[in-house]
C-alpha cells in the first residue's frame, strides 16, 4: 500500500494504471465498517483501489464542525491495509484549493431536505468530488446510500458532465442494534446513544406499514413522529429517486428519509423502497 501526498504522485498512479480497473471510495477518514463494506466491494470488484481521506472544507458552513471533526489517520491507515488499499490519497488543503477557483453549483434538489438546512453544501461536496474524479480516473466509485441525497446529485453530475464513471449504490451498514454507522456517532453520549435507536425503529415501522400494504405518506411519517416523539426531529420525508417529495409510496422508487438531532449532533437515516 501506497499513501500518497500530491497531485503529481496521483496523477503518475493514474497514468500508470489506464489499462486497468481502478475503484475508489472517497472518504473524510475517521473510517468505519460502513466505509470497510465499501472498501472490500470495491476490491471484489476492481483490480486498483484508491481511498481518498480528506475533511473537505467546502461542505462545511460557518459553526459547523469542521475543526471537531475526527480525524483517525493511523487508524485509517490500518485498516485501508488491512483492506487491501493499493493507493491512499491524503491531501493537504492547500493541495486541493487555491484562492481562485471555479465554483460548481448543484442542482435545485440540492437545497431541499439536508440543502435547505445546509445550503451551499451540496456544492462543496460536488466540488471536491468532481476534483477527485478527474485525478483518480476511476472506472467505478463507490458511495453509501445512507447519504442517500448526496449519492442521487453526484449521480446527476456524472450523467450531467458525461464523466465515464460508474457511481456504485452500498447498502447502509448498521450496529448489531440496528443503529446506522456514521462518524458522528461518536459524538453521542450514552443516553443519546440509546435514544439513536428510536430513528431505525421508526423506519422499521415505515417500512412495516408499507409491507402491510399502506402507501399514504402522511400515514407514514405519522407513524415515525410517534415512535420519535421525545427525540428532537429534525425532518422526515418521503421522497421518489429525484428527491421530490410524494403523497403516496412508489414501490422500488421511494425513499424514506429522518434526521434527528441529539444536543450538536445531526444523525441522518433512511430505506429505500
Amino acid at each position: 500500500m501506497n499513501i500518497l501526498k500530491t497531485i503529481e504522485e496521483l496523477q503518475e498512479v493514474t497514468a500508470s494504471n489506464k489499462s486497468k480497473t481502478i475503484g475508489f471510495v472517497p472518504t473524510m477518514g475517521a473510517l468505519h465498517d460502513g466505509h470497510i463494506s465499501l472498501i472490500k466491494q470495491a476490491r471484489n470488484e476492481n483490480e486498483i483501489v484508491v481511498v481518498s481521506i480528506f475533511v473537505n472544507p467546502t461542505q462545511f458552513l460557518p459553526g459547523e464542525d469542521l475543526d471537531a471533526y475526527p480525524r483517525k489517520d493511523e487508524a485509517d491507515k490500518k485498516i485501508c491495509q488491512m483492506c487491501k488499499v493499493d493507493y491512499i490519497f491524503m491531501p493537504e488543503i492547500s493541495t486541493m484549493y487555491t484562492e481562485e477557483e471555479v465554483l460548481i453549483k448543484a442542482n435545485n434538489n440540492s437545497y431541499v431536505l439536508e440543502g435547505k438546512t445546509r445550503p451551499g453544501h451540496f456544492d462543496g461536496v460536488l466540488q471536491v468530488v468532481l476534483k477527485l474524479f478527474n485525478l483518480v480516473q476511476p472506472t467505478r466509485a463507490y458511495f453509501g446510500k445512507k447519504d442517500a441525497q448526496q449519492l442521487t446529485l453526484i449521480q446527476q453530475m456524472v450523467k450531467n458532465l458525461f464523466l465515464p464513471i460508474e457511481i456504485v449504490p452500498c447498502e447502509i451498514v448498521r450496529e448489531k442494534d440496528g443503529l446506522a454507522l456514521s462518524s458522528r456517532n461518536v459524538y453521542l453520549n450514552q443516553t443519546q446513544r440509546q435514544e439513536a435507536l428510536l430513528i431505525s425503529k421508526s423506519l422499521y415501522s415505515a417500512a412495516s406499514l408499507v409491507g402491510k400494504g399502506e402507501k399514504s405518506s402522511e400515514i407514514i411519517k405519522n407513524k415515525m413522529y410517534d415512535v420519535m416523539q421525545n427525540l428532537e426531529v429534525e425532518y422526515v420525508a418521503i421522497v421518489d429517486r429525484k428527491f421530490n417529495e410524494i403523497e403516496e409510496i412508489q414501490l422500488k422508487n421511494s425513499i424514506i428519509l429522518v434526521v434527528a438531532k441529539f444536543g450538536n449532533t445531526r444523525l441522518l437515516d433512511n430505506i429505500w423502497l
